[in-house]
């Protein structure tokens, strides 16, 4: 079985204003339903798991496509100190009713631009490894700065990737993955794949999406009301 974990949680706190990010109407329906429909939808996808604030899970619930509500919603997972955390709560309710050699499918509600094609490919990439990260090469020199001022050393832009999600775990190894993670050490995490590379999990890279980019600063939410519109025209 495929589930996917939609992380709902986020406050959205570098955008600014008055509600999450996910939750900010764009032509006409909030940012998260987008990616609620990829989910929901997609074939492969057997289950979809949501970790959100119970202040706004019935809002959430509403926004399911109705008729995938009843068959793939398997319920609410409470959002953690961090996105890790989040997946964590998430992993541990999905482990109720999916069986460790299931996979576990995760993503951003601010990540609204997911594909189908982009889901496809992690689902048949995924076979034969324990995961699957989406990622973009670097198109910039990259350099490391222990103080943000001076350059302390040069990095092969060869060798370096952007991180994308969804990203895709076996769910048994993954959860291993992060309870073997002291409480402090999760709160450091900013990857859902940096558990798994951790543990010595083989994961393996994909082409990520150039338009599948989150939802962080306000060019972000201009950048995806534009083409919201475009897609509402």
């Amino acid at each position: 079985m495929n589930i996917g974990l939609l992380l709902s949680g986020g406050t959205g706190t570098r955008l600014g204003g008055e509600i999450p990010k996910q939750y900010i109407e764009v032509s006409g329906r909030p940012v998260i339903a987008w990616s609620l429909e990829r989910l929901f939808r997609h074939e492969g996808i057997e289950a979809v798991q949501i970790a959100a604030d119970p202040m706004w899970q019935e809002a959430v619930r509403r926004w399911i496509p109705a008729e995938h509500l009843e068959k793939k919603f398997m319920g609410f997972s409470l959002p953690g100190e961090n996105r890790q955390l989040s997946i964590l709560h998430g992993l541990e309710d999905i482990r109720r009713y999916a069986a460790d050699t299931d996979y576990v499918l995760v993503h951003d509600a601010a990540r609204p631009m997911l594909t189908e094609a982009l889901i496809s490919a992690c689902l048949k990439a995924v076979t034969g490894y324990d995961g699957v990260l989406p990622a973009l090469p670097m198109k910039d020199t990259v350099y490391a700065s222990l103080d943000g001022m001076a350059i302390s050393s040069l990095l092969n832009r060869k060798e370096l990737f952007a991180g994308q999600a969804p990203e895709i775990f076996q769910l048994g190894k993954y959860y291993e993955a992060n309870i073997m993670l002291p409480p402090d050490k999760l709160l450091q995490i900013n990857g859902a794949s940096e558990p798994a590379v951790l543990a010595g999990m083989d994961i393996r890279l994909i082409p990520g999406d150039e338009g599948n980019f989150k939802i962080t600063t306000q060019t972000d939410l201009a950048r995806f009301q534009e083409i919201a519109g475009r897609y509402r025209k």
